[in-house]
C-alpha cells in the first residue's frame, strides 16, 4: 500500500500559526526528557522520553504470545517465559525520536510538537533477534522482516496496526533485541509491555512496542510508518527513509532557570557545563562548545561510552564572566558527521540535529 505523501503526517503550519491545541493534546499524552536528566548515564524510567501514536494497549504478559511466521520453515509461537529462557543480552541504548526538534522548524510541520528532548537511555534487557529467525529458517525469498505491535489507530485516514520492517541484514544483527524488561523491571504499559522490539542505532519509531508478530515477507514493506518516516524536500518527493541517529549533543543548562522562558541564570567564576553525545553511524569522535553563540568553538572532554549504542558524556569548563551569552554544542562521530549549527528543512521535520541553543544571564 502505498500512501498520498501529503497526508503525511499532517501538513505544515502557516508560519505565524501557533501550537494548536491538537498538537497541545499530542504534547500532553507523550513527554520528552528533562534535560537536567542528562546527568544519568541510565535515565530512569519515568524520565525517558515516550511516543505513543495512539492508544496504548491493554497487554497480559501470562497469555501474551509473539508469532513468528511467513517465509520460514517453521512457524514459532513464543510466550514471554519461552523468552526469558533464553539467552539473555542487557544493553545500554540511546534512543531518540526522529521527529526531536520538529517544533523548531519554519514552516512547522503539524505533529507532535518535539523540541530537542525527545530522547532517552535506557538499559534494555531481552532476546536476541537472530537466533530466533535462524531457529524458524529463514526461507531464500524472504526480502524482509515484518513487526507488527498490538497499537491500532488511524493516521493519514489510513486505519491500521503499527508496522514496520527491516531488511533481514538489519534484523539479523546481534544486538537487535526482543525486549522484556526496562533498567532491571518488567517493562511498564507505556514502553511496549510485555514484549517489544529495540533496533539499537536507529530512532525510535523502528523499535515496535507491544510486538504481535514477526513475519518474513517476500517484497519491501510499503505500510504507512514506512512511508511517513521518510526525508522529503516537498510533499511529492519520494524521499530517503530514514534509518541510524544523526549525531547530536545536548547540554544539561548550566545554573538555574527561569520558570516560562527556562532562561538561564549562572553566577559567575569557574562553571562546568556537562552534557551527552551519541550517534547511530559511529561512536562519537568529540565536542565542541561555543559560548558565544557559535562564532568560535572549543573543544570538550569526552567520557567514555556505557555501550557503543549508548551516550557517551562530555564536560567543558566556563570561566564565566558577567554578560549575556548564548551557549552551544554539536558533535562529531568517527564516520565524519557533524552536527550543524542550523538545520536544513524537511517537509516532516525528521531527523532534525541542529545544535542546541542555551541563553544565560552570568551575575
Amino acid at each position: 500500500m502505498r500512501v498520498n505523501p501529503q497526508e503525511l503526517p499532517e501538513g505544515l503550519a502557516d508560519p505565524d500559526e501557533g501550537i494548536s491545541v491538537e498538537e497541545l493534546q499530542l504534547a500532553a499524552r507523550n513527554h520528552g526528557m528533562p534535560l537536567e536528566a542528562l546527568a544519568y548515564d541510565i535515565t530512569p524510567v519515568g524520565m525517558h522520553y515516550l511516543l505513543t501514536h495512539w492508544d496504548v494497549p491493554e497487554t497480559d504478559a501470562e497469555t501474551w504470545t509473539v508469532g513468528v511466521d511467513g517465509l520460514v520453515d517453521r512457524s514459532l509461537s513464543l510466550s514471554v517465559d519461552d523468552l526469558r529462557a533464553r539467552p539473555a543480552v542487557t544493553m545500554a541504548v540511546t534512543m531518540e525520536c526522529a521527529g526531536n526538534g520538529r517544533a523548531r522548524l519554519s514552516p512547522r510541520p503539524i505533529s507532535q510538537p518535539w523540541i530537542q528532548e525527545a530522547v532517552g537511555t535506557a538499559e534494555w534487557t531481552g532476546t536476541p533477534l537472530a537466533p530466533i529467525l535462524s531457529e524458524a529458517g529463514l526461507r531464500s525469498d524472504a526480502v524482509e522482516i515484518l513487526f507488527t505491535g498490538a497499537d491500532h489507530g488511524i493516521q493519514g485516514e489510513v486505519e491500521q496496526d503499527y508496522q514496520r520492517s527491516l531488511s533481514i541484514e538489519e534484523a539479523m544483527r546481534e544486538e537487535v533485541l526482543l525486549a522484556y524488561a526496562i533498567n532491571g523491571q518488567p517493562l511498564p504499559p507505556q514502553h511496549g509491555s510485555p514484549v517489544r522490539l529495540i533496533v539499537p542505532g536507529w530512532y525510535g519509531m523502528t523499535s515496535v512496542k507491544w510486538l504481535r508478530t514477526i513475519e518474513a515477507v517476500p517484497e519491501p514493506f510499503e505500510g504507512f510508518q514506512m512511508d511517513a518516516y521518510r526525508i522529503r524536500d516537498h510533499a511529492d518527493d519520494p524521499g530517503v527513509p530514514v534509518t541510524y541517529l544523526r549525531p547530536r549533543a545536548l547540554m544539561i543548562p548550566p545554573g538555574f532557570p527561569e520558570f516560562l522562558s527556562r532562561r538561564r541564570h549562572v553566577d559567575a567564576g569557574p562553571t562546568e557545563i556537562r552534557g551527552r553525545a551519541w550517534s547511530g553511524a559511529g561512536p562519537v569522535a568529540g565536542v565542541e562548545v561555543s559560548i558565544d553563540g557559535g562564532a568560535s568553538w572549543s573543544d570538550a572532554d569526552l567520557g567514555p561510552q556505557p555501550s557503543r549504542w549508548a551516550w557517551a558524556p562530555w564536560s567543558f569548563l566556563w570561566q564565566a564572566a558577567a554578560g549575556k551569552y548564548e551557549l552551544l554544542c554539536r558533535a562529531t562521530d568517527r564516520a565524519g558527521n557533524v552536527q550543524p549549527v542550523d538545520q536544513e528543512w524537511n517537509f516532516h521535520g525528521l531527523q532534525n540535529n541542529m545544535t542546541q541553543r542555551v541563553p544565560v544571564l552570568v551575575r
